[in-house]
């Protein structure tokens, strides 16, 4: 595996320890509760990452509920399954794109920021409608575009001015570069969903001690890390994206807007 899907056992850990609640917890319960719990008695979670989504799950759902989370990386599973769940949960690593369930297996699919990173988003959501029983959920969540998301925004233009020729644009490709509801909307009807979906735009508020915190995030708990260390030193590029954050958000505590869209179709 290579790309933008790919996270390594360095970046698991960073990922876990300083992406997971600067940004990924807020959004956690919004997409639990968009679920029809009293009629689930099995999902699948897509992408699970760490698990924060799969912990929130684990805690939100009724024991009688079972859960197997997948992600397409052991690193990511392993930070997962080493954390652990109030419950029992299955771990298993699986790919979006060919899911390893029958037919019909699940009463709702579950992801929390992952579908950006499919490499046909109409495919992988035909997959998961195709493990879905009859009248199932399938609920994701995307982030909304970059200027939006004020800590990465900040970020991705600092790093811009380290390498001006050839600046690291994974933040604004991937995580953020798939936030028109237009196309998510086109995407899910070439999947086979014959209904709309409702689509839920939340802002929410990202918060960290200081603005290292947030620069150590972007730049070392994603694979931006690999497209900076492909340029030139991290830890040079992580410092000046602590500089450019702490000018725009204060040297002490910092608090930035982020916001994302939370997709529910049956």
């Amino acid at each position: 595996m290579s790309g933008d899907n790919v996270f390594t056992s360095a970046v698991a850990e960073f990922y876990e320890n300083y992406m997971v609640p600067l940004i990924f917890a807020p959004y956690a319960a919004p997409m639990v509760a968009q679920l029809r719990s009293p009629d689930i008695s099995d999902i699948l979670e897509i992408a699970a990452g760490t698990g924060v989504l799969t912990r929130a799950l684990a805690e939100g759902l009724t024991d009688r509920v079972s859960i197997v989370a997948t992600d397409l990386n052991e690193a990511m599973l392993d930070q997962a399954a080493a954390i652990g769940t109030a419950r029992p949960v299955e771990w298993r690593q699986a790919d979006a794109m060919q899911l390893p369930f029958a037919d019909a297996s699940f009463d709702a699919v579950i992801c929390q920021f992952g579908a950006m990173f499919f490499p046909d988003r109409a495919f992988a959501y035909a997959e998961a409608r195709r493990v879905l029983r009859p009248g199932g959920q399938f609920v994701f969540s995307t982030w909304d575009r970059i200027e939006e998301n004020e800590f990465a925004d900040t970020v991705t233009t600092a790093l811009q001015e380290v390498f001006p020729n050839d600046p690291p644009r994974f933040l604004a490709r991937t995580p953020h570069g798939y936030y028109d509801t237009a196309t998510i909307t086109e995407d899910l009807a070439r999947a086979g969903f014959a209904t709309a979906p409702q689509i839920t735009t939340i802002a929410a508020r990202s918060r960290a001690q200081s603005p290292h915190i947030p620069a150590l995030a972007y730049c070392h708990g994603t694979p931006l890390r690999d497209e900076i260390e492909a340029r030139g030193d991290l830890d040079r590029a992580t410092a000046a994206a602590e500089r450019a954050l702490a000018e725009q958000f204060g040297t002490g505590a910092v608090d930035g807007k982020i916001q994302a869209h939370i997709v529910t179709v049956c």
